[in-house]
């Protein structure tokens, strides 16, 4: 196994463990501190949170790979999450998607994540972003910005790309 936990990350998760009446009862939380340490969850760091909490490695894989606000993959350096729900759809946010993927290189199709060849970034739709009056709305990994035209996200994109 690969996998390699910090000592934060170790301390973390022996305290969400405690923190529950079963150690499954902590397998996703357990999994949102791996993935906020290393941005995605590896197969390792799936074998690795079943060791823990001592589960079949099956068991978490069926996690990582039902909810998908986990990731299996390295999302990028900056994460691009446009809001597709119907507020942002009808002020314009697939044409938004569109011109970030055409900006970056990216196919524009609506599957789920698209990294650039570089790592310096990954697109994807998001569910509501809860900001429905102010659409189209999109975020870069945790700053958020309302109301963003096409030449908004291009200085978006600028200020990320280092």
């Amino acid at each position: 196994m690969s996998f390699e936990a910090s000592k934060k990350l170790e301390r973390e998760v022996a305290k969400l463990v405690k923190s529950y009446p079963q150690k499954r009862s902590a397998s996703l939380m357990v999994l949102h501190a791996i993935q906020e340490e290393a941005g995605y969850i590896s197969r390792d760091a799936e074998l690795w949170a079943a060791e823990k909490l001592d589960l079949n490695p099956i068991n978490i894989h069926e996690l990582v790979t039902f909810y998908p606000m986990l990731r299996e993959h390295d999302p990028g350096k900056t994460v691009i999450r446009v809001c597709r729900t119907l507020s942002c759809a009808l002020a314009g946010s697939h044409k938004l998607h569109d011109h970030i993927c055409e900006k970056l290189g990216l196919e524009k199709e609506s599957g789920g994540l698209k990294r650039t060849k570089d790592g310096k970034f990954g697109v994807e739709y998001a569910e509501c972003l809860a900001s429905c009056g102010t659409g189209p709305v999109m975020m870069c990994n945790d700053d958020f910005y309302e109301g963003v035209s096409n030449e908004e996200a291009e200085g978006i994109l600028k200020k990320y790309d280092n």
